[in-house]
């Protein structure tokens, strides 16, 4: 099993384990922090939708900073097993994790969240399907942020996106994104 840490909070310093998957690249803790930094005036009392959940790096991460609740999505059955394993040892009662594809719960999700996570794996067109399904329905309100993180290689389609921060860590583009007026 991999390993990630909480980088504050709560649970600073408390390791997340997650199954090996070739797909699945755990935010870096340096992207982690700016991300963070990023979002501290939002974090707080924030509903949270990590689409991409994996190591649950992000969820985790925003509750244990004070975020209100985070819904995890994944599609892989092991990774969400270590999910519910990682919730039941933070004794996180302000998360939910589900089995679905990102694409499947957007379609069925009306709910709007404040904060949304958009990390899926590099080599798909999962990015610009979950941006363009993002943009289109009811899941944002007014001052929702979205955080993509996307190869440098495949920047993503930002069309009906305005870009409020952007970082570059390696080969990898983190961006906070709001939709555009």
């Amino acid at each position: 099993m991999n390993t990630v840490r909480i980088i504050s909070g709560k649970w600073k310093r408390r390791k997340l384990t997650f199954p090996s998957r070739p797909t699945l690249r755990p935010t870096p803790d340096r992207a982690r922090e700016t991300l963070f930094n990023w979002l501290a005036p939002q974090i707080e009392g924030a509903r949270c939708l990590d689409l991409f959940a994996g190591s649950g790096a992000l969820g985790f991460e925003a509750l244990s900073r004070g975020a209100a609740s985070a819904t995890l999505v994944d599609d892989d059955p092991e990774v969400v097993r270590a999910l519910h394993i990682t919730r039941q040892m933070l004794e996180a009662t302000n998360c939910t994790i589900l089995k679905s594809s990102a694409l499947s719960f957007l379609q069925r999700s009306t709910a709007p969240w404040d904060i949304v996570f958009l990390d899926p794996p590099f080599t798909t067109q999962l990015l610009d399907q979950c941006l363009a399904t993002l943009a289109e329905g009811p899941h944002l309100h007014r001052h929702s942020i979205v955080y993509v993180e996307s190869s440098i290689h495949d920047p993503p389609e930002l069309t009906h996106w305005q870009t409020v921060k952007m970082s570059r860590t390696g080969e990898v583009r983190s961006l906070l994104v709001t939709r555009a007026v």
